[in-house]
Parts: structure tokens; C-alpha cells; sequence
């Protein structure tokens, strides 16, 4: 493994390409754990949005209007703001108006830090159109299956978890897989409040090597690498749901 590692450092020594993130040390670590910073960022706003959307559309179909409006307000709120405009807004705003606690070392630290805050806004965005996404699933299930389950004297909470959500979630798969790949693609802007994501990483080392586009290069290729894997295994998802009748 030294000798992959070197030959970037031979690549730079010979052609002046600098791709230091390979075979500096440090550089290599760094990169690393912004990687395992941007994957964690993923999968904890993914399950979080999956919640979301689950409690929202349930929400939206409750018989008290007060609940189907507060869900209404929610969705057009994050629907339509920007995120990074939440995520500003819950970081400086929301946060600033939070007390704040002793970090153990006598200084005052915020009551939420930023990892959380990036978390929260994320899945608060992305919560809004996951909502959606389940609601056309839930609107394309026949109300002919609905009624059989009625007739057979389940409730309508056994109707909505047996029977509802199996199929809905069929049916909107490929949109709530387009979803997702959003949320992987948007954990880049946790950079905007200094998360050690893999663009904040990729900022610090060309700033210091001078290696801009060797690093975007990079930063691209990882993106890329991790969209790609995650694309293949919701896809492999679908196959596997594949229902005659419901889905694609």
C-alpha cells in the first residue's frame, strides 16, 4: 500500500500534479475522517427524513384539521426557502436565543453545536418533500385495497401499516430515491458552518498546497463514488419490492 501512496508523491515530484492527499499523511487522515463526517451526515438525515415523512403524511391524513395544517405550514415553509437559508437561520438565529452551558473548561459553549444544527436543518428540508413523495405513493394506491382492508376489520392504523405504507412505498420508490440522492449530495453544505465535511477538508488543503484541482478533482470522484453506491443498492431495493401492479 506505501507504494500507491508514494507514486502520487513521484507523480508530483515529476509532472508537478499535486495530489497530496495521498501521499501526505495527515493530508490522507484528514480527508478520511471528513469522509466518515459526510457519510455519518448522510445516513442520520436520511433516517431522520424517512421518520419525518412517515409522522407527515400520517399527519396529513388525520381527521383534526389543526394537525393536516401544521403539516401544510411545515411543507411550504422548507419547500420553499433555500436550505442553506434554514440552516443559517436555525445556527445564528434560533441558536443565539438558546442559553448557553459550561463546555467543562469554564467557557460558554452553545446549547446545540453544529453538527446537531446541520442535522436538524437537513432532515427539516428534506423532511418536507419526503412528506410529499409518500403522499403521491399513498394517493396511487387503489381505494378499492383500502376498502377490502376495511371490510376484513382492520383499523386504520393497521390499515395505514399493513397495508397503505407497503404499498405506497412500492410505488414512490424511484422518487423517494431521487430524494435521497439529494441528501447525499447536499451534506457539502455543512461546510457553510464548519463541519470537517469533505469539501470543508478539500478547503483546507489547497488552501495550504496550492493543489486546487487536484482536491476538486478528488472531491468530485468521491461524490460521485458515493452517489453511484448508493444509487445501486436503492435500485437493487426496487427489484427486490417489485410487486405486479404496484411500482415500476
Amino acid at each position: 500500500m506505501d507504494v500507491f501512496w508514494e507514486w502520487f508523491r513521484w507523480l508530483y515530484d515529476e509532472t508537478g500534479i499535486n495530489f497530496s492527499v495521498f501521499y501526505d499523511p495527515y493530508n490522507r487522515e484528514k480527508f478520511a475522517a471528513a469522509m466518515l463526517v459526510t457519510v455519518q451526515i448522510a445516513v442520520y438525515v436520511l433516517l431522520i427524513t424517512t421518520f419525518i415523512g412517515l409522522v407527515g403524511v400520517w399527519m396529513q391524513r388525520s381527521r383534526f384539521r389543526l394537525l393536516r395544517w401544521f403539516v401544510r405550514g411545515y411543507i411550504e415553509l422548507f419547500r420553499n426557502s433555500p436550505k442553506l437559508v434554514q440552516l443559517y437561520c436555525l445556527y445564528f438565529g434560533v441558536s443565539a436565543l438558546l442559553p448557553r452551558v459550561d463546555d467543562g473548561t469554564g467557557l460558554m459553549a452553545p446549547l446545540i453545536g453544529a453538527f446537531t444544527w446541520v442535522l436538524l436543518a437537513f432532515a427539516l428540508h428534506y423532511g418536507a418533500f419526503t412528506i410529499e413523495v409518500f403522499r403521491s405513493g399513498i394517493e396511487a394506491v387503489p381505494e378499492t385495497t383500502v376498502e377490502a382492508s376495511r371490510a376484513l376489520g382492520m383499523t386504520k392504523l393497521q390499515v395505514y401499516r399493513l397495508v397503505l405504507l407497503p404499498l405506497a412505498f412500492r410505488i414512490c420508490l424511484p422518487a423517494l430515491n431521487n430524494n435521497y440522492v439529494f441528501v447525499v449530495k447536499g451534506t457539502s453544505l455543512a461546510y457553510a458552518v464548519s463541519i470537517n465535511e469533505m469539501l470543508y477538508a478539500a478547503n483546507q488543503i489547497y488552501t495550504l498546497d496550492a493543489n486546487v484541482p487536484e482536491m476538486m478533482s478528488v472531491l468530485l470522484i468521491c461524490y460521485v463514488s458515493m452517489v453511484t453506491v448508493f444509487v445501486t443498492f436503492m435500485n437493487k431495493l426496487e427489484r427486490a419490492l417489485k410487486m405486479p401492479g404496484y411500482g415500476t
